[in-house]
Protein backbone atom coordinates (compact mmCIF):
# COMPACT_ATOMS: atom_id res chain seq x y z
CA UNK A 1 0.00 0.00 0.00
CA UNK A 2 1.21 3.49 -0.81
CA UNK A 3 2.38 5.84 1.92
CA UNK A 4 0.53 9.05 2.78
CA UNK A 5 2.61 12.00 3.99
CA UNK A 6 0.71 14.82 5.70
CA UNK A 7 2.81 17.91 6.34
CA UNK A 8 2.83 19.45 9.79
CA UNK A 9 5.45 22.11 9.06
CA UNK A 10 4.33 25.47 10.53
CA UNK A 11 5.09 27.42 7.34
CA UNK A 12 2.98 25.09 5.22
CA UNK A 13 0.10 25.11 7.70
CA UNK A 14 0.18 28.91 7.89
CA UNK A 15 0.13 29.30 4.11
CA UNK A 16 -2.69 26.76 3.73
CA UNK A 17 -4.70 28.73 6.29
CA UNK A 18 -4.22 31.91 4.25
CA UNK A 19 -5.35 30.12 1.08
CA UNK A 20 -8.55 28.97 2.79
CA UNK A 21 -9.64 32.53 3.61
CA UNK A 22 -12.43 33.86 1.41
CA UNK A 23 -10.82 37.29 1.15
CA UNK A 24 -7.42 36.07 -0.09
CA UNK A 25 -6.87 37.71 -3.49
CA UNK A 26 -6.16 35.81 -6.71
CA UNK A 27 -2.62 37.19 -6.72
CA UNK A 28 -1.94 36.08 -3.14
CA UNK A 29 -3.62 32.71 -3.69
CA UNK A 30 -1.40 32.04 -6.70
CA UNK A 31 1.76 33.06 -4.86
CA UNK A 32 0.86 30.90 -1.85
CA UNK A 33 0.26 27.89 -4.10
CA UNK A 34 3.71 28.36 -5.60
CA UNK A 35 5.35 28.70 -2.18
CA UNK A 36 3.61 25.61 -0.78
CA UNK A 37 4.53 23.59 -3.86
CA UNK A 38 8.16 24.51 -3.32
CA UNK A 39 8.08 23.58 0.36
CA UNK A 40 6.33 20.28 -0.35
CA UNK A 41 8.58 19.53 -3.29
CA UNK A 42 11.62 19.97 -1.06
CA UNK A 43 10.43 17.02 1.04
CA UNK A 44 8.95 14.95 -1.79
CA UNK A 45 12.31 14.93 -3.60
CA UNK A 46 14.19 13.74 -0.50
CA UNK A 47 14.94 10.30 -1.98
CA UNK A 48 16.30 11.40 -5.35
CA UNK A 49 19.45 9.38 -6.07
CA UNK A 50 22.87 10.97 -5.56
CA UNK A 51 26.28 10.17 -6.95
CA UNK A 52 29.73 11.14 -5.72
CA UNK A 53 31.70 13.39 -8.06
CA UNK A 54 35.01 15.19 -7.82
CA UNK A 55 35.05 18.98 -8.17
CA UNK A 56 37.51 21.83 -7.76
CA UNK A 57 36.87 24.40 -5.03
CA UNK A 58 38.94 27.62 -4.94
CA UNK A 59 41.25 25.79 -2.49
CA UNK A 60 41.45 22.15 -3.53
CA UNK A 61 39.86 19.13 -5.15
CA UNK A 62 37.13 17.40 -3.18
CA UNK A 63 34.43 14.80 -3.54
CA UNK A 64 30.81 15.91 -3.19
CA UNK A 65 27.34 14.44 -3.64
CA UNK A 66 25.28 15.65 -6.60
CA UNK A 67 22.07 14.45 -8.19
CA UNK A 68 22.67 11.33 -10.22
CA UNK A 69 20.43 12.79 -12.90
CA UNK A 70 17.66 15.36 -13.13
CA UNK A 71 15.32 12.91 -14.81
CA UNK A 72 12.16 14.40 -13.35
CA UNK A 73 8.77 15.10 -14.89
CA UNK A 74 6.11 17.35 -13.36
CA UNK A 75 2.62 16.55 -14.62
CA UNK A 76 -0.16 18.93 -13.55
CA UNK A 77 -3.79 17.86 -13.92
CA UNK A 78 -5.40 20.71 -15.85
CA UNK A 79 -6.22 23.30 -15.00
CA UNK A 80 -5.72 23.78 -11.27
CA UNK A 81 -2.56 21.66 -11.20
CA UNK A 82 -0.77 24.43 -13.10
CA UNK A 83 -0.61 26.36 -9.82
CA UNK A 84 1.99 23.90 -8.51
CA UNK A 85 4.32 23.88 -11.52
CA UNK A 86 6.32 27.07 -10.93
CA UNK A 87 7.11 26.13 -7.34
CA UNK A 88 8.37 22.71 -8.37
CA UNK A 89 10.41 24.14 -11.26
CA UNK A 90 12.10 26.55 -8.85
CA UNK A 91 13.58 23.45 -7.18
CA UNK A 92 14.28 21.38 -10.28
CA UNK A 93 14.53 23.81 -13.20
CA UNK A 94 15.63 21.11 -15.66
CA UNK A 95 12.52 19.01 -15.09
CA UNK A 96 10.25 18.36 -18.05
CA UNK A 97 6.58 19.24 -17.78
CA UNK A 98 3.70 17.15 -19.12
CA UNK A 99 -0.02 17.90 -18.95
CA UNK A 100 -3.14 15.81 -18.43
CA UNK A 101 -6.58 17.28 -19.06
CA UNK A 102 -9.76 15.60 -17.84
CA UNK A 103 -13.46 16.33 -17.72
CA UNK A 104 -16.27 14.42 -16.03
CA UNK A 105 -18.84 12.81 -18.33
CA UNK A 106 -22.24 14.24 -17.30
CA UNK A 107 -23.98 10.90 -17.78
CA UNK A 108 -21.49 8.35 -16.47
CA UNK A 109 -19.69 10.75 -14.08
CA UNK A 110 -16.45 9.05 -15.14
CA UNK A 111 -13.29 11.08 -15.92
CA UNK A 112 -12.64 11.43 -19.66
CA UNK A 113 -9.24 12.43 -21.07
CA UNK A 114 -9.32 15.38 -23.46
CA UNK A 115 -5.58 16.14 -23.48
CA UNK A 116 -2.44 14.27 -22.55
CA UNK A 117 1.03 15.40 -23.58
CA UNK A 118 3.99 13.82 -21.79
CA UNK A 119 7.76 13.81 -22.29
CA UNK A 120 8.76 11.09 -24.77
CA UNK A 121 11.04 9.50 -22.15
CA UNK A 122 8.36 9.46 -19.44
CA UNK A 123 9.18 5.82 -18.67
CA UNK A 124 12.65 6.85 -17.45
CA UNK A 125 11.56 9.74 -15.24
CA UNK A 126 10.53 10.25 -11.62
CA UNK A 127 7.04 11.67 -12.12
CA UNK A 128 5.30 14.15 -9.81
CA UNK A 129 1.59 14.41 -10.58
CA UNK A 130 0.23 17.62 -9.06
CA UNK A 131 -3.29 18.87 -8.39
CA UNK A 132 -4.33 21.17 -5.52
CA UNK A 133 -7.39 19.16 -4.45
CA UNK A 134 -7.90 15.42 -3.92
CA UNK A 135 -11.67 15.20 -3.46
CA UNK A 136 -13.32 12.03 -4.80
CA UNK A 137 -9.99 10.75 -6.11
CA UNK A 138 -11.48 9.92 -9.50
CA UNK A 139 -9.56 12.47 -11.54
CA UNK A 140 -6.23 11.74 -9.85
CA UNK A 141 -6.65 7.98 -10.31
CA UNK A 142 -7.63 8.43 -13.96
CA UNK A 143 -4.72 10.80 -14.69
CA UNK A 144 -2.27 8.30 -13.25
CA UNK A 145 -3.93 5.56 -15.32
CA UNK A 146 -3.28 7.58 -18.47
CA UNK A 147 0.35 8.21 -17.48
CA UNK A 148 0.92 4.51 -16.77
CA UNK A 149 -0.64 3.59 -20.12
CA UNK A 150 2.05 5.72 -21.75
CA UNK A 151 4.88 4.04 -19.85
CA UNK A 152 5.13 6.07 -16.64
CA UNK A 153 6.22 3.98 -13.67
CA UNK A 154 7.84 5.91 -10.83
CA UNK A 155 4.98 8.19 -9.78
CA UNK A 156 4.31 10.43 -6.77
CA UNK A 157 1.09 12.40 -6.25
CA UNK A 158 1.16 15.83 -4.58
CA UNK A 159 -1.82 17.91 -3.52
CA UNK A 160 -2.70 20.83 -1.30
CA UNK A 161 -5.82 19.50 0.43
CA UNK A 162 -7.29 15.99 0.48
CA UNK A 163 -10.49 14.39 1.72
CA UNK A 164 -10.32 10.94 3.34
CA UNK A 165 -12.57 9.58 0.57
CA UNK A 166 -10.13 10.69 -2.14
CA UNK A 167 -7.11 9.25 -0.35
CA UNK A 168 -8.85 5.88 -0.05
CA UNK A 169 -9.84 5.80 -3.74
CA UNK A 170 -6.36 6.77 -4.94
CA UNK A 171 -4.61 4.25 -2.69
CA UNK A 172 -6.92 1.48 -3.86
CA UNK A 173 -6.46 2.37 -7.55
CA UNK A 174 -2.69 2.91 -7.35
CA UNK A 175 -1.13 1.25 -4.29
CA UNK A 176 2.34 1.96 -5.73
CA UNK A 177 1.90 5.77 -5.74
CA UNK A 178 2.87 7.69 -2.60
CA UNK A 179 0.70 10.67 -1.70
CA UNK A 180 1.97 13.99 -0.31
CA UNK A 181 -0.66 16.25 1.27
CA UNK A 182 -0.39 19.70 2.85
CA UNK A 183 -3.64 19.24 4.80
CA UNK A 184 -6.10 16.37 5.30
CA UNK A 185 -9.64 17.73 5.70
CA UNK A 186 -12.79 16.29 7.27
CA UNK A 187 -14.96 15.00 4.44
CA UNK A 188 -16.77 15.65 1.16
CA UNK A 189 -20.15 17.39 1.12
CA UNK A 190 -23.12 16.33 -1.04
CA UNK A 191 -21.63 18.20 -4.02
CA UNK A 192 -18.24 16.44 -3.66
CA UNK A 193 -16.52 19.58 -2.37
CA UNK A 194 -13.94 19.18 0.37
CA UNK A 195 -15.03 20.48 3.80
CA UNK A 196 -13.72 22.86 5.11
CA UNK A 197 -11.60 23.10 1.94
CA UNK A 198 -10.98 26.36 0.12
CA UNK A 199 -13.54 26.37 -2.69
CA UNK A 200 -12.70 25.79 -6.35
CA UNK A 201 -8.90 25.95 -6.59
CA UNK A 202 -8.92 26.55 -10.34
CA UNK A 203 -11.30 29.49 -10.08
CA UNK A 204 -9.29 31.00 -7.25
CA UNK A 205 -5.97 30.54 -9.06
CA UNK A 206 -7.11 32.09 -12.32
CA UNK A 207 -9.58 34.68 -11.10
CA UNK A 208 -12.68 33.03 -12.60
CA UNK A 209 -14.60 32.68 -9.33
Amino acid sequence: MSKVYIFDHPLIQHKVALMRKTDTSTKDFRELAKEIAMLMGFEATRNLPLKEVEIETPLCSTKVNMLEGEDIAIVPILRAGLGFVDGMLALVPNAKVGHVGLYRDPDTHEPVEYYCKLPTDIDKRQIFVVDPMLATGGSAAAAIDFIKQRGGKNITFMCLIAAPEGIEVLQKAHPDVDIYIAAKDERLNEHAYIIPGLGDAGDRLFGTK
